[in-house]
């Protein structure tokens, strides 16, 4: 596993800061874990793989980033990485807490990506974008949502592409880059995508 597959695991941008990789990890250890999936291997490969990449990020992360965080979430992290260190899933610890609001919100968040890959796969555009902008609407400071929006409307700018609706397809492949103008990947491929409409970028 190099670092830009640890970053894409984690739903990040190569460069991410270690709290943003801290807060990823978190939210997706949650959603993945043993406990609250059982008898899903999937899921807990997907739990094994993130820690990895996790511990991987964290041997790469300069000293002075990963001093600084606070000993709550410091000891927060670690219960996870022990508890993943366990060689059965059976002998896994039941999470201590009651779901939070942000435990709610984050699995409200990872349901909505799954109906919005439904919509995508479906070619079903106009629902995709509705989707995908009232998530960003109730989390308007999730980097991931902000990417998912930029991503749907850059697949519905190739779409109008391939269906000739030049103008159209112009306009959703501006929001994309309007939505995440961060994201070099991204502005690369916008970049081909304006060189099929003819278009100077």
């Amino acid at each position: 596993m190099d670092l830009g597959d640890c970053y894409r695991l984690l739903g990040l941008r190569s460069g991410a800061s270690f709290a943003e990789i801290k807060s990823s990890y978190r939210r997706l250890v949650q959603q993945y874990h043993p406990d609250i999936n059982p008898d899903d291997e999937k899921s807990k490969d997907k739990f094994i793989a993130l820690t990895e990449a996790y511990r991987f990020l964290q041997t790469v992360i300069p000293p002075e980033a990963i001093t600084s965080k606070s000993s709550s979430s410091s000891t927060s992290v670690r219960s996870y990485i022990e508890v993943e260190s366990q060689e059965s899933a059976a002998t896994t610890t039941v999470m201590p807490h009651p779901p939070t609001l942000e435990d709610i919100e984050q699995r409200l968040k990872w349901k909505t990506y799954e109906q919005l890959q439904r919509f995508l796969q479906a070619r079903r555009f106009p629902q995709a974008i509705a989707l995908v902008e009232a998530l960003a609407a109730r989390l308007p400071l999730d980097i991931e949502v902000r990417q998912w929006q930029a991503i749907a409307y850059q697949i519905w700018g190739r779409a109008l592409i391939a269906d000739k609706q030049l103008p159209k397809a112009r306009i959703y492949l501006k929001k994309a880059l309007k939505t995440d103008p961060h994201n070099k990947a991204l502005l690369n491929e916008i970049q081909q995508d304006f060189q099929q409409l003819g278009i100077k970028f």
